[in-house]
């Protein structure tokens, strides 16, 4: 059995809307060994090793129901045990998941899809590797098989070693208990590093947090907390309840300062925290010289100040509001007159609430320096055997970290207490923060009982509320998320989801504009790059979920426009829990055979999750089967549909039942994009008004344009924004490189388009034939290398009979063909429908092909070009004939001319050359 490939779904996905992994197993030999015929003994052994299987319910939907699959009939296949075992072994390991699925492969015998919930990226794919040593391990002897793990190989050492690993990435307390909070208020986070920082909210909305230091607090709060002397000087003159304090340099110094304080003393470092470093209630010099030695090590500076007698309260501070309060005992054990105190340590070590660290909601207590000197201060040591009930302290401070307990005793605290908390954190300027105060009783106001301040801190951790050692555990987080976002305010960018097969990158241009043009700053994802505010910020194919992320990232994006394609829903699901806007254009014939995707209902399932998502609206494709399909699968509150046909029986019966649609509409002066909705139908925008549309012969952008309106509408848009943004919008090279450019400043017009499939070369073709050519139609034909034969094929088929002469090329990267194959193919498909042989060329560098057919233009000729690299090919035919050279780089115009640049334009004496938008032309002198 082996993992043959794996995919880390990091959103929705076409197996569920929450992060799954994926990995197809061959099962080799263990197809023929199902549940029941590995025997009772694998059965019971495997449940005896996590018994925590008892309780998957599986099919039947409750505990035993997996246990049951184990048993029934002839039991079940391993792919689908390991489903579970990877399931059960991520909830040991402290990060709870439920949801698992085995499905077998068709046509592929002994081939699986084994998909299971994850919470961290990291520990799930581990999970499924340990999962298959376990099983491995466990089968009867007699199964010969590669991969079982040596005799020697011990699995509780290799569960332990997975849980240590699962919780050194696993959330803190304090960051898990804000991110919880920031779920039941139904608020995006993104996780930013492996450690606690944290964005909450999208875009221009986010509020991010490191632990419990949020975004907002200041520099130099966090500054003054972490200086225990300035600290203790700011409250002693504002009349709050401080011990006297000294700054010592040497061992010296720190006698001297304890004689003039008066003893017990506390010794500890300036800027410590968690307790590193402290000794409290030292009566003699020698003590001190010891104290003074343990601060020396985690800091230069050490503090000597009066020790107050009482217990160690933590007061707990959130927007100038106290929300928790706990007693904090230092970490001891408790004698049974039998055990030794080394061995109480351990016993209590056994409490599964204790980790290392920060990682449990309790810290293993630890037998070091410290414990050994408290130890010996009343004449004990490990050794030692406590009396029933004897209380024995091995530490001095009562922090968590160091290993001490705390009780909740918020409801008890006195209302002066709470205001001299609450005045403490203020007067150093926190938005969150601790005060360490010590007191024998806190139900008591401090004028009476005395006590004092002996710290305040930044970033108080919150596992001493959220789940303490007793008392009531108290939302703590709540508050802070309520502080971070006040008053309902938004958290979510708007989202716009826009995928289907051909049209995506021109309709998510559109709508970014229509955006743009309304007052938002758009970040914008496509296959030309990532967009914020229309300038380019990453180039590239960036449709899949980093782009996303890299978006939703943004703090200064307000509206997020993200272009969805096949490839990243299938390699890594969405970058988004869910749109408010989602469409499909249309499902067509490409990409199909790669990635396991055969059929065009396989590639509709997979364009479906976008809609699957939608919360607003959901904007299908009325005219396309497959995309009307989708409407079964959508909970979005709208549904919205879009056709081409005025007299389509599904819309019609929409609309009466007063759904909302968008209608091209014909009429005596063109056509028409009409929007019903409940009982309006208001006319929306002549077609030809759109630039875009080409005076309104580009009927597949008329499509987009229709796509595009509907999108914005559903997104709030009133209709004079998106009438404006879709007159405004046109197709150069500079609004959408690469979709229908029209170059027509030479004596030729030559048209450059990104088509790359049968459905989106029909529609080019299409438009060509609109447009009254007086000359010859000229085109550069290609296709990528890594589509089925028939796909290719079938471009050259639709593209037979448009135009007079073909140039059949073939993409930089060929993708695993042969350098001419699939120019050569184009070829023979374009004999076989009738073109004749003088008519066609094979030129296969894409660069020699378009040049050669801007060579073979004359006047009055219009030539397409499919292009691959668009930038480089528009280049090529703006300068042509200029005297320039086009690279990769730029285009180098000849050096005897000289450009100095003005506002945009630049001279010469001879030659004006005039750069815009649209390209470069070369215009020379009159008469010359």
């Amino acid at each position: 059995m082996k993992i043959v490939s794996t995919n880390v779904y990091v959103g929705p996905n076409v197996f569920a809307h929450f992060r799954v992994i994926r990995h197809i197993l061959d099962l080799g030999v263990l197809e023929d060994w199902p549940s029941l015929r590995l025997g009772d003994g694998f059965i019971e052994t495997l449940l005896e090793t996590l018994p925590g299987l008892h309780e998957h319910g599986c099919s039947y939907r409750e505990p035993g129901g997996f246990v049951r699959r184990l048993r029934d009939d002839e039991g079940t296949w391993m792919g689908h045990i390991m489903e579970h075992v990877a399931i059960e072994l991520q909830n040991v390991a402290g990060s709870p998941v439920t949801y698992g699925r085995t499905r077998s492969i068709e046509g592929q015998p002994g081939h699986y899809n084994m998909v299971f919930e994850y919470k961290d990226e990291a520990v799930g794919l581990e999970s499924g590797k340990l999962a298959i040593k376990l099983l491995l391990s466990l089968l009867p002897g007699e199964i010969d098989i590669e991969g079982r793990p040596p005799e020697d190989w011990n699995f509780e050492e290799e569960r332990d070693r997975f849980i240590r690993y699962a919780q050194s990435r696993a959330l803190g307390p304090s960051t898990a208990s804000l991110v919880a909070a920031a779920e039941e208020r139904d608020i995006p986070w993104i996780r930013l590093n492996r450690y606690s920082l944290v964005q909450f909210g999208h875009g221009k909305y986010q509020q991010r947090i490191q632990a419990t230091t949020t975004n907002r607090t200041g520099n130099i709060a966090v500054e003054l907390a972490g200086d225990k002397e300035e600290t203790n000087e700011i409250l002693r003159d504002l009349g709050l309840p401080v011990p006297e304090q000294r700054i010592v340099r040497d061992q010296t110094d720190a006698k001297r300062a304890a004689r003039r304080i008066g003893f017990p003393v506390v010794v500890k470092p300036l800027a410590g925290n968690h307790g590193r470093g402290v000794s409290i209630n030292l009566k003699t010099e020698e003590e001190v010289e010891v104290g003074f030695k343990k601060a020396r090590e985690h800091g230069r500076s050490i503090i000597v100040e009066s020790y107050i007698e009482g217990f160690d309260h933590r007061l707990l501070v959130v927007d100038g509001e106290l929300v928790a309060a706990a007693k904090r005992e230092p970490g001891h054990v408790v004698g049974d007159g039998k055990h030794t105190i080394r061995e109480l340590v351990d016993i209590v070590n056994e409490d599964p609430r204790r980790g290392v660290g920060h990682e449990k909601v309790l810290t293993r207590l630890e037998f070091d320096h410290q414990a050994e000197r408290l130890l010996k201060k009343i004449g004990y040591d490990e050794d030692t055997v406590p009396e029933k009930d004897e209380k024995v302290y091995l530490r001095s401070t009562a922090n968590l970290s160091t290993g001490g307990t705390a009780l909740d005793v918020t409801d008890v605290i006195h209302p002066d207490n709470r205001e001299m908390a609450i005045r403490a954190i203020n007067a150093i300027g926190l938005d969150i923060g601790g005060v360490d105060f010590l007191t024998n009783d806190i139900s008591l106001s401090y004028r009476e009982a005395g006590g004092g301040i002996c710290e305040v801190n930044a970033g108080p951790g919150f596992r001493m509320h959220v789940a303490p050692s007793d008392g009531t555990p108290r939302d703590v987080a709540g508050p802070v998320i309520d502080m971070l976002f006040p008053n309902d305010s938004p958290t979510r960018v708007p989202i716009a989801a826009i995928t289907g097969t051909n049209g995506k990158t021109t309709t998510s241009r559109m709508l970014a504009h229509i955006l743009k043009m309304t007052g938002f700053t758009v970040g914008m994802t496509s296959t030309d790059g990532v967009y914020i505010d229309g300038k380019l910020s990453v180039s590239g194919d960036m449709t899949g979920p980093k782009s996303a992320q890299m978006i939703l990232r943004d703090p200064s994006v307000d509206a997020a426009v993200l272009e969805v394609a096949r490839g990243g829903m299938l390699r890594s699901g969405l970058g988004f829990r869910r749109a408010n806007v989602a469409c499909c254009l249309n499902v067509a014939a490409d990409h199909l055979g790669l990635k396991g995707i055969e059929t065009l209902e396989q590639l509709a399932e997979i364009k479906r999750v976008p809609i699957e998502i939608a919360q607003d609206a959901a904007v299908l494709n009325a005219d396309d089967p497959l995309c009307l399909q989708m409407a079964d699968y959508t909970e979005a509150d709208r549904l919205t549909y879009v056709t081409m046909n005025p007299a389509h029986a599904l819309v019609k019966k929409h609309i009466r039942a007063g759904g909302q649609a968008f209608v091209l509409e014909q009429a005596l002066n063109g056509h028409m994009i009409a929007i019903y909705d409940g009982e309006l139908h208001t006319p929306l925008l002549w077609t030809h008004l759109i630039p875009a549309t080409i005076e309104g012969r580009a009927m597949h952008n008329v499509q987009n344009a229709m796509f595009a309106a509907a999108l914005a509408y559903n997104m709030g848009i009133s209709i004079e924004d998106i009438r404006h943004g879709l007159r405004t919008f046109d197709s150069t090279f500079f609004q959408a490189p690469g979709r229908m450019n029209i170059y027509d400043e030479h004596p030729f017009k030559v048209i450059l388009d990104y088509a790359h499939n049968a459905a989106a070369v029909r529609a080019i073709c299409d438009l060509v034939d609109r447009f009254d050519v007086e000359g010859r139609k000229i085109a550069v034909i290609a296709a990528p290398g890594d589509r089925r034969d028939e796909d290719i094929r079938d471009i050259a088929q639709i593209a037979a009979g448009h135009f007079d002469h073909y140039i059949c090329r073939r993409d930089d990267n060929p993708r695993g063909r042969q350098p001419d194959e699939v120019p050569v193919m184009l070829k023979d498909k374009l004999l076989e429908c009738g073109i004749h042989s003088d008519a066609i060329e094979v030129i296969p560098d894409e660069q020699e092909a378009t040049t050669r057919a801007l060579e073979l233009a004359d006047s009055g000729d219009l030539i397409l070009v499919l292009g691959d690299n668009v930038k480089r090919t528009w280049k090529q035919i703006i300068y042509f004939n200029s005297g320039a050279h086009v690279e990769e780089t730029g285009a180098k115009l000849p050096v005897n001319i000289e450009l100095p640049e003005t506002d945009g334009f630049i001279f010469d004496k001879d030659v004006e050359i005039i750069s815009d938008e649209r390209g470069v032309r070369i215009a020379r002198e009159e008469g010359d």
